[in-house]
C-alpha cells in the first residue's frame, strides 16, 4: 500500500515494486513515500529502515465549488475564486434577513440558528475524512479562518445529526478555531457558512476557511500542520434592479393630502397586475418621499436568493420604516451611514438608478450599471457620501457611472433620465428630460395658431397666473436658463451615451421646462414628466397639465405619440399638490421592488 516516487535532477519517477534500480545517494536526490489508501488503524503500515511512523489519513473540505448547487468531492479548483462562465469558486449569501419574529435585527447579527430556514440561506461546507478509528495520541484536526475574515463569515456545525440536532456556532467574531472531533474511519461532518458584510472598502468580497492535521513534536512544544486544505467563498454583491425587470410590489404613503394620488396608483398598480403596499402615517411620520429613503435589489448563490433592501443615510420621517416593515423572513436588510460626512440631498435615493444590461465600449454589462449623481467636476458642490459610493463600488457586477446632477434644486438623476422596456423585446429607450424639445414643440403649436392655447388648466390649489405658449416663448429669463439646464443634460447625455453604449436612436426626449431658485439650481416649471413609475408596460406619468388644444393636453398628446407605438401604456397622473409642489414627482413617491434578472451575477467579468 506504499508508492514511492524518487526524484532526481529535476526528472521524477516511479520505484518498481520489486526493487532492482539504484539512485545516486545525494543531497538534491527526495524520496517521497506516500500511502495508495487511508489506513484502518494507526500503526498499521510502516516503512523498514525509516525512523517514521506513516499513517494515513485522508481528510477533504469540500464546498460548491462549481456553483451547481451540489458539495463536490475535493474539487480541484475549491480554493481560488475565478469570474466567468468557466469561472469556480463557492458563494456565500450575507445573512441579512430575519427568521426571528422577536428579535428586531438581523439573522447575521447573532450567532444563532433560529430555524431550519435560517439554516437555507447558508451554504453547506463538509469534512470528509477516511482513515484509522483514531488518530494517534497528540494529533488533532482544527477548523479556523484568518483574523481578517473573523467579522465577516460564521459556520455553524451540526451537533448529534440524528438525534436532538442543535446547531453549535464555532467560528466567526471572538472564534478563530474549533477542534474538530475525529470520528473515525469514513465520515462526513456537515457544516454551515454565513456570510456577515457585503463587500466594501477594504474588502474584496473574499473569505477563506482552512482545515489543518496538527502533529505534536514533543511535549511542551507547541502542535505543527502536517497538511492543510483550503477553500474560498466569494460573499454574493447587492445587485440592483432596473425598470426593465417586471414589478413585485410598489410601496407608497399616506399621508394628509395624497389620498387622491393614492387612489391613481392604485388603479396603475391593478392594471399591471403586481401588489401595493401603503406606508401608513403612524410610520412615515409625514415623510413621503419613499423612493428617497430605500432601493430595492436582492442577493442570489446557486442555492438560495432574496431581496434586500438598501437603507440611505437620509433619515427623515420613514427612518425606521425598512427595519420594521420590510425585513423579514427571506427580505433582507443593508445600511451604510456616514460617520463624519454630512449628509445632503444627493444622498436620498431618488439619486441612484441602474440601467438594463447593456454592451459599451466592447466590454457586456448583463446586470446593468449604476447611475449616480455627483457635483460638476471642477466644483466643491455635493456629492453622495463616500461610504455609500464605496458600497456601491465593491459590489463590483454594475460598475457605477457618475453623472452631473448638483445643479438642480434637488440634485437627483431621477429629475432627468428613466428607462422604458420594449414590450417583448429584450431592448430598452432611455427617456430624457429636455428643453429643447418643449420648445421646439411649443413654436410648432405657435406656428400652428395656437399661441394662446393656456397651461395648467386644472391645477389643483393653485393661483397660477393665465400662461399661454406665447408668454413662456417670450420670456427670455426662462428661455436662458432652460438653455443652461440643456447643457447640464447634454453634459450628462453624452456620458451616458459613451458609458452604456447608447446612439441617438436609442434616446427619447420628453418635453420640460425648469426655473432657477435663488442659488442658482434647477427645479421643474411644470411637473417632470421623467420621473414616472414603470410598471412593465404600464407607465404612471406625471400629468403635466400642458397647453390644452382641442381639448387636449398638447404635452401629454405628444407623449402618448412617442411612447405608445412601443406598445407602452400611458397613464396621467396628478401629483401637483401632494407631490410636485414639494419638489418631487410620482417616482420620488413610490417605489418598486421587482423581481431579480435571471443572469447568474458569478458570470460576469467585471
Amino acid at each position: 500500500d506504499v508508492e514511492v516516487e524518487i526524484i532526481s535532477d529535476g526528472q521524477s519517477e516511479h520505484a518498481p515494486a520489486n526493487g532492482g534500480k539504484q539512485w545516486p545517494l545525494d543531497p538534491k536526490t527526495t524520496l517521497s513515500i506516500q500511502m495508495t489508501r487511508p489506513s484502518t488503524e494507526a500503526n498499521d503500515n510502516k516503512v523498514r529502515d525509516i525512523p517514521t511512523l506513516v499513517a494515513s489519513l485522508k481528510i477533504s473540505l469540500d464546498v460548491d465549488a462549481d456553483r451547481d448547487g451540489v458539495v463536490e468531492k475535493n474539487h480541484p479548483k475549491k480554493a481560488v475564486w475565478t469570474w466567468g462562465p468557466d469561472g469556480q469558486g463557492a458563494v456565500l449569501l450575507v445573512n441579512c434577513d430575519k427568521e426571528n419574529p422577536y428579535t428586531g435585527k438581523e439573522d447575521c447579527q447573532d450567532d444563532k440558528v433560529f430555524s431550519k430556514d435560517d439554516l437555507e440561506d447558508m451554504s453547506r461546507m463538509i469534512l470528509r475524512t477516511k482513515g484509522p478509528d483514531r488518530l494517534p495520541p497528540g494529533y488533532e484536526m482544527v477548523l479556523y479562518i484568518p483574523l481578517s475574515d473573523c467579522d465577516k463569515v460564521g459556520v455553524f456545525y451540526l451537533q448529534n445529526p440524528f438525534f436532538g440536532q442543535r446547531y453549535i456556532h464555532v467560528l466567526g467574531p471572538r472564534k478563530l478555531f474549533h477542534v474538530v472531533k475525529y470520528t473515525g474511519g469514513s465520515a462526513e461532518m456537515e457544516f454551515f457558512v454565513e456570510g456577515l458584510r457585503f463587500p466594501d472598502a477594504g474588502f474584496d468580497g473574499l473569505v477563506t476557511i482552512n482545515v489543518s492535521l496538527l502533529e505534536p513534536v514533543a511535549e511542551g512544544i507547541p502542535q505543527t500542520p502536517i497538511f492543510t486544505d483550503t477553500v474560498v467563498f466569494r460573499i454574493a454583491p447587492w445587485i440592483m434592479t432596473p425598470n426593465t425587470l417586471a414589478p413585485v410590489n410598489v410601496f407608497v404613503c399616506s399621508v394628509k393630502d395624497n389620498y387622491l394620488f393614492l387612489k391613481e396608483i392604485k388603479n396603475l398598480v391593478s392594471k399591471a397586475n403586481c401588489k401595493m403596499s401603503v406606508c401608513s402615517r403612524y410610520m412615515n411620520r409625514g415623510d413621503r418621499w419613499m423612493q428617497d429613503e430605500i432601493e430595492f435589489g436582492y442577493i442570489h448563490a446557486p442555492h438560495k436568493g432574496f431581496p434586500v433592501v438598501l437603507d440611505s443615510p437620509r433619515n427623515g420621517g420613514l427612518e425606521d420604516f425598512a427595519v420594521k416593515e420590510i425585513l423579514g423572513p427571506d427580505f433582507g436588510y443593508v445600511s451604510r451611514e456616514p460617520l463624519f460626512e454630512e449628509v445632503t440631498s444627493l444622498d436620498s435615493f431618488g439619486n441612484l438608478e441602474v440601467s438594463p444590461p447593456v454592451t459599451a465600449n466592447g466590454k457586456e454589462y448583463p446586470l446593468g450599471r449604476i447611475l449616480i449623481g455627483s457635483s460638476f467636476p471642477l466644483s466643491a458642490g455635493r456629492r453622495m457620501t463616500k461610504v455609500v459610493r464605496d458600497f456601491l463600488y465593491a459590489q463590483k457586477v454594475q460598475s457605477p457611472i457618475e453623472l452631473y446632477s448638483d445643479w438642480l434644486t434637488v440634485g437627483h438623476v431621477d429629475e432627468f433620465v428613466t428607462f422604458v422596456p420594449i414590450p417583448g423585446k429584450k431592448q430598452f429607450r432611455m427617456l430624457m428630460a429636455s428643453p429643447s424639445a418643449c420648445y421646439k414643440l411649443f413654436r410648432e403649436k405657435q406656428k400652428e395658431g395656437h399661441g394662446e392655447a393656456v397651461m395648467f388648466k386644472g391645477y389643483t390649489g393653485t393661483d397660477t397666473k393665465r400662461v399661454t405658449v406665447n408668454k413662456v416663448l417670450s420670456n427670455e429669463v426662462m428661455v436662458q436658463e432652460n438653455q443652461y439646464v440643456q447643457r447640464c443634460i447634454d453634459w450628462n447625455r453624452d456620458i451616458l451615451k459613451k458609458e452604456l453604449g447608447l446612439a441617438e436612436k436609442d434616446i427619447i426626449d420628453l418635453p420640460a421646462l425648469f426655473k432657477m431658485d435663488k442659488q442658482g439650481k434647477a427645479m421643474a416649471y411644470f411637473p417632470n414628466m421623467v420621473n414616472m413609475i414603470v410598471l412593465s408596460r404600464d407607465l404612471g406619468i406625471p400629468k403635466p397639465f400642458g397647453p390644452i388644444i382641442e381639448a387636449e393636453c398638447c404635452l401629454e398628446q405628444h407623449v402618448c405619440s412617442l411612447l405608445e407605438p412601443l406598445g407602452l401604456t400611458c397613464t396621467f397622473i396628478d401629483d401637483v399638490s401632494s407631490y410636485h409642489k414639494q419638489l418631487g414627482e410620482v417616482h420620488c413617491g413610490t417605489n418598486v421592488h421587482r423581481k431579480p434578472s435571471a443572469f447568474k451575477w458569478w458570470n460576469v467579468t467585471p
